[in-house]
């Protein structure tokens, strides 16, 4: 699914490409959310003068929709910096997760910014990345993936849109919220990122087509583990909701900060 080098970029010297994912922005509360996005923003200006590239590895967003007339209300300051970068020629590549996956065309026509729904493999300065949010990959989960697909048919969709925006993003912040609450302890209860799902789906695509780095998120705790065959690294990358955590390439290696 992810053999095909789907990009192929240089890395300038001096420059990085960062990687960030699971802001869950909008989630738990307006407070909170709103203080994790001047954060993330904070960051975003920190790193933006060595920046080469920015990737969002999905679910920025704790829910997301939309209309053909009509996105959910907020978000208005990571939206202007992902604007301004994209304005000034930084190029932003965002992943749909489990909670945002029904985007849709907004991000590139209002900000230029590429949205990919499976995983990809890019490659900066020679070195092989595959970067995806990781829901539904692996063994097990069956119930979410079963989910996944019904929330990915367009005709579901179709009718979702039907609901008056006002009702539609309501109902889903609401359901997502309470996802949240419901599993969002067991995101932090890693004990071995080898037993991860995500992690077995890795290796296995590894061992079929190897790459550098297999970058994803989704499981909010930040850990990298190196493959048995000592070719390839797995990333988890945390998030911003306990971790405040992104990832790093440098011209010398991925670094998880």
């Amino acid at each position: 699914m992810v053999a095909r080098v789907q990009a192929e970029f240089d890395l300038p010297e001096g420059k990085s490409v960062f990687f960030a994912s699971d802001l869950h922005l909008g989630a738990p509360n307006a407070a909170s959310s709103a203080e994790r996005e001047r954060a993330f923003v904070a960051w975003m200006d920190s790193v933006k003068p060595r920046a080469a590239a920015l990737y969002l590895v999905g679910d920025v967003f704790d829910f997301w929709f939309e209309y053909q007339h009509a996105i959910p209300k907020g978000f208005a300051r990571i939206q202007g910096r992902l604007a301004q970068w994209s304005d000034e020629g930084i190029p932003i590549y965002m992943f749909t997760g489990n909670h945002d996956l029904w985007m849709r065309d907004y991000f590139t026509k209002e900000l230029g910014i590429q949205v990919f729904h499976e995983p990809v493999r890019h490659v900066w300065g020679g070195r092989h990345l595959v970067v995806g949010h990781g829901d539904g990959l692996g063994p097990g989960d069956n119930g979410y993936k079963l989910l996944k697909r019904l929330f990915t048919f367009q005709p579901f969709q179709t009718l979702f849109r039907l609901l008056h925006p006002d009702l539609g993003i309501g109902l889903a912040s609401w359901l997502s919220r309470g996802s949240r609450a419901r599993t969002g302890q067991g995101d932090y209860a890693m004990s071995d990122v080898r037993k991860e799902a995500i992690y077995l789906w890795a290796e296995q695509a590894h061992a079929a087509c190897p790459a550098d780095y297999w970058i994803f998120g989704h499981r909010h705790y930040p850990a990298e583990s190196q493959f048995a065959d000592g070719r390839g690294t797995y990333v988890n990358l945390g998030d911003w909701i306990k971790w405040r955590s992104w990832g790093e390439l440098t011209e010398k290696s991925l670094e998880l900060n």
